[in-house]
């Protein structure tokens, strides 16, 4: 992305690339004084111009809006069409119960998804501090919030970049922009003019908001403020991004579509029919009858509670869900596109090859803790007798402006990431900083320079004084005319030219090829009056004393859980703003690949792409190096292009519009920043990428049950539609009336389906391939499901309805009866689809260890027999719903006649395995 502004002074058809451009020609476009800075008046201009340096938060729609579009659903539409029906035509009861109900439902999708939208105010909260500008001709701090283009900004070690800066002045400055480039190494400014396809990772002329100084002084002019910088352009990329729908949205949408055309036809023929034969009154309350019958006015809430303890059970498993669609979608996922730092890696440099003395070395442990060994044929060294090792190792801890300390409980690196990784290779042979800077006191240094490419400190010692040098392998070995053998030995390089090119250079490439960075060290003895060090100082005589090579290391559980994803038919692709050889090397390390290859592409590559190459490159890819903001989202949008069900992870502010396009944005809760949690649909409490598989197991899980959820619902709907068709048909009482239907559907259905969502994951939901996202929620076998138990239900509602009407002549005794039949019959039929009953055989025959979760099912059952109860003897209960009290014979004959489901149910079963 070229990053542009138009300043005051420019064409507004004139955008100009800062990084591309002269510091005179810059200073002159922003009408500013590199010493004096802005004046007061200059100030005030721009500020009614541009504004203040903050991100403008979106508007969000006021929370009565939002609820009202909880109604904007066909299938609750058409409930509250039917209620109104019923209120026009008298039935003002009916019409409140049905509005009732509708109701609840929106209540509760609108208090499971009211979460505010914050993720521009946490975008705001990243760049907000206070800053040192210089303004007529004075320095000063002021809010960052009050700088305007063309102000000069002094910044420092420790200091957050206020806004997009372009550098006039810098020294040995570093600065930290892991957040915004993904980048894991600090990146080493200076002021010099670039091309202006420079991708943003490597524009080291410009430092962006939100950035961290990790070393060194600069001064920069400012060239972009609030919705204007990097930072403010990702959250118009969020703010654009219109919300997709999930796999379970769009299933359900497409399933109320159908269902919808399906009510509506129904009830205009019960209508019609019924005008026929009876009086409007009758037509009316038969039409509305079937619509409140067909509508499964529970299932919208039995899907929430089921997508609710999801949540909690993944919860538990360290990942919290943001947007209760998010639980299912983990289980559709076929792609997860991961960033690499922080997430796959642990964002902490560590040595983990040493070349000294002629002897490879290799680092155990990772991060900056000083916790692991080092080994020499896999044995454990003494540094007494390796002394080549012990005098590289010296040189990295002493030729270093960094430290590490624990902070809450932590290792962590205040300065270089780099350097704490040298101190930790030290540290874990025992060498103490603290000690040594008493015992070898720094006299003097010389900064890193990208000029110069290293670094140099001057150190007294009882041995004398020594120059000790760190730096890249070029810079180092030119400079060096001797180097250490195992004892400690120097011995010329001139006399080993061959063993030069061949083992110094092999080892280089041995560690490069591995994805590290290597580091050369060296040092030169020196006269004890020396108190100063130059560079002409080591421009030769140096003695070389080793190489370092270190990497940001992946996670040992993340390894693990890569392998667990792609077992289970997900593909895993690294998307990161660092170098393709460093993420291709991690990503090898990691066992991420496609069809055994490890293809990288760059971000470079990427642009030169039109859509149908970018879709075919995003689906045969692996490793996307230094990608852009904008590129990430690319590739999202191109996976998805395919049909692929994409999970993006992220933790810095540069994955914030991809995690919001993403089916499932999954944050870091711990090292993420606010931005890219506010972006995500779900949150990792440990950091630990091993959840996501974590989750995914859950997600499969959740689906199973709302599969079996649909399938003891539906069949409900399907009976009662069955029963008052056919009874206008045959011009017949209607066997159940529409309150009865709505009691039945919301109450009694949410009850004995609840418990369903406790249900324990199958043994092999992480074996199974990820399911087809077009496949439909009624697919063949579900269908003929529901219509078999539909069928049998239509059975038992309308033949005791008739049954009880002819031989006692009461309407309201034979709908009670024929209604707590049909709950008999949906009893056997839930225990026929549940684990319970398996589970119970399998615990007592040994096959399996844990509990049984009898509870959930045992509970459900007793609240659906304590409803019935209600339903059939409470005296306001029969005047609302027409009903009548049972005897207890008559109880029995209900459980009798609903018995018969036990057959029926595994005869089904064998069409539709529900397990």
């Amino acid at each position: 992305m070229v990053q542009v502004i138009s300043p005051v002074g420019l064409s507004e058809k004139q955008p100009q690339v800062w990084h591309a451009l002269e510091i005179d020609d810059a200073i002159a476009l922003l009408e500013t004084d590199p010493e004096k800075g802005l004046s007061s008046p200059q100030v005030k201009q721009k500020l009614v111009k541009f504004g203040t340096n903050e991100l403008t938060a979106k508007k969000t729609k006021p929370w009565w809006f939002k609820f009202l579009l909880q109604f904007n659903q066909p299938l609750l539409i058409i409930l509250l069409c039917a209620g109104l029906v019923k209120a026009l035509s008298g039935s003002l009861v009916n019409a409140g119960v049905i509005w009732g109900v509708t109701t609840t439902n929106a209540i509760i999708g609108f208090v499971q998804e009211s979460k505010a939208e914050g993720a521009i105010a946490a975008l705001a909260k990243a760049i907000t501090t206070e800053t040192t500008v210089i303004r007529n001709g004075q320095k000063i701090r002021i809010p960052s919030q009050e700088l305007v283009p063309g102000d000069i900004v002094l910044i420092a070690s420790g200091d957050k970049v206020p806004a997009d800066l372009r550098l006039i002045e810098a020294k040995n400055l570093q600065i930290d922009e892991s957040g915004l480039t993904g980048e894991s190494v600090a990146v080493e400014k200076m002021t010099s003019v670039l091309k202006s396809e420079t991708p943003l990772a490597e524009r080291k002329n410009m430092a962006y908001a939100g950035g961290f100084v990790t070393f060194g002084q600069a001064k920069g002019i400012v060239v972009a403020t609030g919705n204007n910088t990097e930072t403010g352009h990702i959250s118009q990329l969020m703010e654009q991004h219109t919300d997709i729908s999930t796999p379970l949205t769009r299933k359900f949408d497409k399933f109320s579509q159908n269902w919808l055309r399906v009510v509506l036809g129904l009830a205009t023929l019960t209508f019609v029919v019924g005008l026929s034969y009876k009086g409007l009154q009758d037509a009316l309350e038969a039409a509305v009858a079937l619509t409140v019958s067909a509508i499964p006015e529970g299932l919208p809430a039995v899907v929430t509670v089921t997508l609710a303890i999801g949540v909690s059970r993944m919860a538990k498993r360290n990942a919290i869900i943001r947007k209760l669609p998010a639980v299912e979608t983990l289980g559709s996922a076929t792609v997860v596109c991961s960033d690499k730092t922080g997430t796959l890696t642990k964002n902490q440099m560590t040595v983990q090859a040493i070349y000294a003395g002629g002897h490879q070395y290799t680092v155990s442990g990772v991060g900056y803790a000083p916790e692991g060994e080092i080994l020499r044929d896999d044995k454990p060294v003494n540094l007494n007798s390796d002394k080549g090792l012990q005098e590289c190792l010296l040189a990295g801890i002493l030729c270093n402006d960094s430290h590490i300390e624990k902070k809450d409980g932590k290792w962590v690196v205040v300065g270089d990431p780099t350097e704490g990784a040298l101190m930790t290779s030290a540290r874990k042979a025992g060498f103490n900083q603290s000690s040594l800077a008493k015992q070898m006191r720094k006299l003097d240094a010389i900064p890193f320079e990208s000029d110069y490419q290293y670094m140099a400190t001057l150190h007294e010692s009882p041995l004398g004084s020594t120059i000790y040098v760190k730096g890249s392998v070029e810079a180092i070995l030119k400079r060096c005319t001797l180097m250490l053998n195992t004892e400690g030995q120097p011995r010329p390089m001139d006399c080993v030219e061959t063993l030069r090119q061949t083992t110094i250079e092999r080892e280089v490439n041995i560690m490069a090829r591995q994805g590290l960075r290597v580091l050369a060290l060296a040092k030169k003895p020196v006269s004890d009056l020396q108190i100063t060090v130059n560079h002409s100082d080591i421009d030769t005589g140096l003695i070389f004393l080793g190489l370092q090579g270190m990497i940001d290391p992946p996670r040992e559980s993340a390894i693990k859980a890569v392998q667990a994803c792609q077992e289970a038919g997900i593909q895993v692709k690294m998307i990161t703003g660092d170098h393709a050889v460093t993420a291709q090397a991690i990503a090898k390390r990691m066992g991420i690949n496609k069809n055994g290859s490890v293809l990288a592409f760059t971000g470079a590559e990427l642009a030169q792409m039109d859509k149908a190459e970018l879709a075919q490159v995003a689906e045969e890819g692996v490793v996307f190096a230094r990608v852009a903001p904008e590129q990430k989202l690319r590739l999202v949008e191109a996976l998805q292009s395919k049909g692929e069900i994409v999970a993006m992870t992220g933790d810095g502010v540069n994955d914030a519009p991809a995690l919001k396009q993403a089916d499932i944005g999954i944050a870091m809760g711990g090292a993420g920043t606010e931005v890219a949690k506010e972006a995500s649909d779900m949150l990792l409490t440990d950091d630990n990428f091993a959840s996501i598989e974590a989750a995914v197991e859950e997600g499969r899980a959740v689906y199973k049950n709302l599969l079996k959820a649909i399938c003891f619902i539906l069949p409900v709907n399907g009976g009662e539609s069955m029963t008052i068709l056919l009874s206008v048909l045959l011009s017949r009482e209607l066997p159940i009336l529409a309150l009865q239907v709505l009691w039945l559907n919301m109450l009694n259905s949410i009850t004995m389906t609840v418990p369903m969502a406790f249900e324990p994951k199958a043994k092999n939901v992480m074996k199974q391939p990820p399911r087809n996202p077009n496949e439909p929620i009624l697919s063949g076998s579900r269908l003929k499901r529901i219509l078999a138990v539909s069928l049998f239900n239509w059975i038992v509602i309308f033949g005791v309805f008739e049954y009880i009407q002819a031989t006692t002549s009461d309407v309201d005794l034979a709908r009670t009866m024929a209604i707590n039949a049909l709950i008999a019959g949906r009893i056997f039929y839930l225990l026929s689809i549940s684990q319970l009953v398996p589970n119970l055989i399998a615990k007592m025959d040994g096959t399996i260890q844990e509990n049984v979760d009898i509870p959930a099912i045992g509970l459900g059952i007793v609240g659906a027999i304590i409803l019935q109860i209600v339903f059939a003897h409470v005296p306001l209960i029969n005047e609302v719903f027409s009903t009548a009290p049972l005897t207890f014979g008559q109880w029995l004959f209900c459980l009798a006649v609903g018995s018969p489901m036990i057959l029926w149910a595994a005869v089904v079963n064998k069409l539709d395995p529900p397990n």
